[in-house]
């Protein structure tokens, strides 16, 4: 017990980063790194899979391309699954994150080679699983730099997100440049280079300045446990393998029927999950309330990533299809509308966190900010309407459309993502403390799962409609949370 109020002293002591902890600062490096990595990766990638062959592209379809896309991003956070698992129950976080960042590595190599499409499926398989490793941890070591009522938590992950838009920024405008300068493999190895900083920074930074508890998992497999998981790991893997070869025999096995079948996994993970947590006899009463409270977050949060992780595919190809990119004084890759995201955050970012700090306990609750972000989310997709409706579907608009709905948007994001960071951290379970932030990143994934299914629809002929009514999907799941506020809160315990 002594032990543990004089670590909790010294965390509440450490502000030598902005008033923040040192830790904060090799969190902060690392995560910008591997977001400069992935983010400019994934700035041309819709690109190179619908790009012809002549033009250094794999030749995909814009609708096949689109939905590989979603899906892409969906699997990066489903796999947060594994990656918190592990931490918990096998290396701990520290370790976790530095193997996880290896093999993000390695997946930037194989997109780097010319070697068409079996590159690219090598090159997701890596990257999901290695950003799945990385993701929930470092996010988790974020939160463990913190006591529980320290008022630091909130505005420290808002610092921690800045690092992720500002990596997030350059990436799209230097992979951008270079793709379209030289060519797609060559965009692809400058993320490979971003990614092997972040490593670099890690494993120096981390033996200073990150607490020794990130070694160890904090609820280590015992061995009858491991005889379990193997038992439920081989079944579900048989499982798998047997509906991929009916579908084989059935002669449905495609690429879309494929990404079909892991949209549907991807949404029921989370729903498997939270049985897990709630049903699981770890779990305290007052923590299992704290997760039923996570509920109706996690929905929210499902809907509002399915908007803004659309920037990488709809409006990318609003960006390359129906943009005047070419301004005379400048010809605009597709590419870097991509740093519209991050540029607005950043922008936005001190003065959000100056103003959580400054209302300090008056500030809205978690669910309240949930709330309001969502209508605003929306209304970044009824804007989109106003363009598509004055000009038509044929014709070039100015690049400011695209603009002003992320600008938009990028407020919604400010009121969501930072403080579902904090939120999940301060609702966890002592027993699944990374596999609760896992949570927030399946969030994520089940948005993107959605996507991959209805960005089907996102036609000429059909824009307007698809405008119009995922952004009122959007206004009024934000409309519903508002009412549910004040039993969202009881069921917090005390948690803002």
């Amino acid at each position: 017990m002594q032990q543990q109020e004089q670590s909790d002293r010294e965390r509440r002591s450490d502000s030598s980063f902005f008033g923040q902890p040192r830790g904060l600062q090799t969190l902060f490096f690392t995560e910008l790194w591997e977001r400069f990595s992935y983010y400019g990766m994934r700035a041309i990638l819709l690109y190179y899979m619908y790009f012809s062959v002549a033009k250094g592209g794999l030749g995909f379809s814009q609708s096949t391309a689109a939905s590989v896309m979603a899906i892409y991003g969906s699997l990066v956070y489903l796999s947060s699954v594994v990656g918190g698992f592990m931490s918990d129950r096998v290396w701990g976080s520290r370790k976790t994150v530095f193997y996880g960042g290896v093999l993000i590595m390695f997946g930037h190599i194989a997109l780097s080679l010319p070697l068409g499409a079996i590159a690219l499926f090598v090159s997701i398989a890596l990257i999901v699983v290695g950003t799945g490793l990385l993701k929930p941890n470092i996010s988790e070591m974020v939160g463990g730099l913190y006591t529980e009522d320290d008022m630091r938590r909130d505005s420290g992950f808002t610092i921690f997100v800045f690092g992720i838009n500002l990596g997030s920024f350059v990436s799209p405008l230097l992979v951008g440049w270079v793709q379209g300068a030289v060519n797609f493999h060559a965009g692809f190895s400058l993320a490979a280079i971003g990614m092997f900083f972040g490593l670099l920074f890690y494993y120096l930074g981390g033996k200073k300045h990150l607490p020794s508890p990130s070694l160890y998992p904090t609820d280590p497999l015992e061995p009858e446990d491991v005889k379990k998981l193997s038992v439920r790991v081989g079944i579900g893997v048989v499982a798998f393998a047997l509906i991929l070869l009916l579908m084989k025999v059935m002669g449905s096995l495609t690429i879309d029927s494929f990404v079909t079948l892991l949209s549907i996994i991807a949404i029921i993970t989370p729903i498997v999950y939270f049985i897990m947590m709630i049903s699981s006899k770890k779990v305290t009463k007052k923590e299992r309330s704290r997760v039923i409270a996570y509920i109706p977050l996690f929905i929210a949060a499902a809907v509002f990533w399915a908007i803004e992780e659309q920037g990488s595919v709809v409006l990318a190809l609003f960006a390359g299809n129906q943009t005047n990119n070419n301004l005379g004084f400048l010809n605009i890759q597709p590419a870097w509308y991509q740093s519209l995201n991050p540029f607005f955050i950043m922008l936005y970012t001190p003065f959000f966190a100056w103003m959580w700090t400054k209302l300090g306990k008056k500030q809205p609750s978690s669910p309240s900010k949930f709330s309001i972000g969502m209508v605003i989310a929306g209304l970044s997709y009824l804007f989109m309407v106003i363009p598509v409706m004055l000009f038509g579907t044929s014709a070039k608009v100015s690049p400011l459309w695209l603009i002003g709905s992320w600008a938009i948007v990028e407020i919604a994001e400010l009121l969501i993502s930072p403080i579902g960071l904090s939120v999940t951290t301060k609702l966890a379970p002592k027993a699944f403390e990374s596999q609760m932030m896992s949570m927030w990143f399946l969030a994520d994934s089940a948005g993107q799962a959605v996507n991959s299914q209805i960005v089907k629809f996102y036609t000429p002929e059909n824009e307007i409609n698809y405008f119009l009514i995922v952004g009122l999907v959007a206004i009024v799941a934000g409309i519903i949370l508002m009412t549910m506020i004040k039993p969202i809160k009881r069921l917090m315990e005390g948690v803002r």
